[in-house]
């Protein structure tokens, strides 16, 4: 017997949402599938390609498709304790009602409809696509409960210091910004280290919480929870470094006798094989 919100609601909301209608219609002008036809797109932010780093990995079961984060951030939509329900655990109905609510949502980015993020302070009325996110200079945080921010609501680092002229990020070694801003950004522990938002983004996808800290002073703790609240993403796993076993050759011990006249009794294959 199947649970509610499995496999047929799937199947009856994927048929709703691509069905022929008006407001679907909209929905899908351009932006459903890429170019080949081949490609599908993310039912809530409508792109077919879209950054992973910002929207994450596609989701994809019996006709719908969404990333992974357009639907942590999007509005009114809570992912349920059972992961076999629906799409990894949000509901199908769900998924439903937040679609057609955002074919009435103009993007505050974009301009244009089918925004499924509300900014989170109270009373404010914008919208945004994830993706535009970062063009927008909006603010998401990347943790339970996934808050979002419209640029004039987005948190601002609590810090009166500026950089010195001439400062470089130490990331890139480029210039950063005469103060901070949303792409300039402050070590809070340090107070020395600029960078920018790009490149700590792109540093903290490589080291993974475990390993992601200050470039320059190398604090961890409230470095992390202040990059969190400033809307960067810091994946829960290990280096992308520790891949493959990347650096496994280091632990290797050298067990060859390599001197020109080998003086040990048994020989060199001897000395190798005992180390």
């Amino acid at each position: 017997m199947k649970e509610e919100g499995e496999d047929e609601p799937l199947e009856k909301t994927a048929v709703f949402l691509h069905r022929d209608s008006s407001q679907t219609r909209k929905m899908a002008e351009g932006k459903q599938e890429a170019p080949d036809a081949k490609e599908p797109a993310c039912l809530l932010c409508r792109r077919a390609e879209a950054d992973p780093d910002i929207c994450g990995d596609k989701w994809e079961k019996h006709g719908l498709c969404a990333h992974v984060f357009c639907l942590k951030f999007a509005s009114l939509i809570f992912q349920q304790d059972n992961g076999r329900m629906g799409l990894k655990g949000f509901r199908p109905r769900d998924i439903q009602l937040a679609v057609s609510r955002a074919a009435q949502q103009h993007c505050c980015v974009c301009g244009e409809t089918g925004a499924t993020i509300m900014c989170c302070q109270e009373d404010c009325d914008r919208w945004f696509h994830l993706p535009c996110a970062k063009e927008g200079h909006c603010v998401t945080k990347y943790i339970t409960p996934y808050r979002s921010y419209c640029p004039e609501h987005s948190p601002e680092q609590d810090v009166t210091v500026i950089p010195e002229p001439g400062t470089e990020c130490p990331i890139c070694m480029e210039p950063v910004e005469e103060r901070k801003s949303y792409t300039t950004l402050v070590c809070p522990a340090c107070k020395r280290a600029w960078f920018h938002r790009d490149c700590i983004q792109g540093q903290a996808l490589r080291a993974g919480a475990l390993y992601f800290q200050c470039p320059l002073c190398r604090d961890d703790d409230e470095f992390s929870v202040q990059m969190f609240v400033m809307g960067i993403r810091i994946p829960f796993r290990e280096p992308t470094w520790e891949d493959n076993d990347a650096f496994a050759e280091l632990g290797d011990r050298h067990s060859r006798c390599n001197a020109r006249k080998c003086l040990y009794p048994g020989g060199r294959e001897e000395a190798e094989e005992e180390g």
